[in-house]
């Protein structure tokens, strides 16, 4: 097969087809771990250098400093920074339905709110896939009324959870049809539903809040010629189903922490959605060693990667505690075993230590 850009081959794997190797990216790779190994480049810098195959931005929303390490964004939420990229929502402005009728969203055709998008199709449009990260169903409510106050209002007043959603859809289809027409070639949303032990509401509870609405903001998506990759960490078995059923085009990260097998996802699921994931952040990557990384990247490969319609990534992301040398193996080794036709022969030696030189 002949060499794909990196944009021909995240879509190809996007309609669930064999690319000429399997392709990676993340949705967060931390400064600390950017700056072992590419000191002083930027994310941007570091996509390029390292060959990823994917460039993620954001609709641009300003924030203004309330307090030392606080924030307030432009839907009023308060977050307070933190040692990761990503900074942690604190507190909403949004408690009561009345709240929610007075509220006053930002504007999704601001001038200036797809200046970043913009920036990045001009530079690299059909060379590397350009994907946005929007929201669903539940990030947006949840941090707009807080995570307590929202399963809460699941039980003591669900006219503010349906209200909240209804939000969170309108919002987001719309900043999608902006991002398609300024060049987006996928959506990436970042709502988890679950932790790693159960879903953060029961099958039902999303059944009725929550399915509704992301079965429209995908077909919205959709509608605006976007794929999605759903993003959504911990215990979401319960829920599975319901998502794949909204036809989603990819799931991520495929959460080991929470018992999730990719061979098994493929097995039941490959037909339906390409996958990404799930080489273990949380343990191999943060404090296993080299040759465990790349043992389990070959496994992720083995399990999922025949007839393609397979991201390999970590489990969750590159944070600040994976050890810059185990990203670089995983890398190493997605480069080394995921072409097409694969072929994960083990490493003798001499390759073990080409590979890291």
């Amino acid at each position: 097969m002949d060499e794909m850009t990196s944009a021909e081959r995240v879509m190809c794997v996007l309609r669930r087809q064999q690319p000429d190797r399997i392709p990676h990216f993340e949705w967060i790779i931390d400064r600390k771990v950017r700056e072992a190994i590419c000191p002083g480049a930027s994310m941007e810098e570091f996509t390029l250098r390292m060959g990823l195959d994917a460039i993620l931005t954001a609709p641009d929303f300003h924030k203004e400093q309330i307090a030392p390490n606080r924030f307030r964004n432009e839907w009023g939420v308060i977050s307070e920074a933190t040692t990761e990229e990503h900074t942690f929502p604190i507190d909403g402005p949004i408690k009561t339905l009345e709240d929610l009728r007075r509220y006053q969203p930002p504007d999704p055709r601001a001038l200036g709110r797809y200046r970043s998008l913009e920036r990045l199709v001009a530079k690299y449009k059909g060379r590397l896939a350009i994907g946005v990260h929007l929201n669903d169903v539940f990030s947006l409510p949840r941090y707009l009324a807080g995570f307590e106050r929202l399963l809460m209002a699941t039980i003591d007043e669900p006219e503010l959870v349906h209200g909240l959603v209804d939000l969170s859809v309108e919002m987001n289809l719309e900043m999608a049809r902006q991002c398609a027409q300024r060049g987006a070639d996928f959506v990436f949303t970042g709502d988890d539903y679950a932790s790693a032990e159960r879903p953060f509401v029961s099958p039902t509870a999303f059944r009725k809040f929550f399915l509704p609405g992301l079965k429209r903001v995908v077909a919205g998506f959709h509608d605006a010629g976007l794929p999605i990759i759903k993003h959504t960490d911990g215990m979401i078995l319960p829920l599975l189903d319901m998502i794949v059923d909204t036809g989603i085009d990819c799931l991520d990260p495929i959460d080991p922490i929470a018992g999730l097998d990719i061979g098994w996802m493929k097995q039941h699921y490959g037909d339906r959605i390409a996958l990404k994931g799930n080489v273990d952040c949380a343990h191999t990557l943060t404090f296993g060693t080299e040759r465990e990384v790349v043992e389990e990247t070959k496994e992720v490969i083995r399990k999922a990667g025949h007839g393609g319609g397979l991201i390999v990534s970590s489990s969750n992301s590159i944070h600040s505690s994976v050890k810059p040398g185990n990203y670089l193996a995983m890398w190493n080794a997605i480069r080394m075993y995921g072409r097409y036709p694969l072929d994960l022969e083990p490493w003798g030696a001499d390759d073990l230590g080409a590979a890291f030189s």
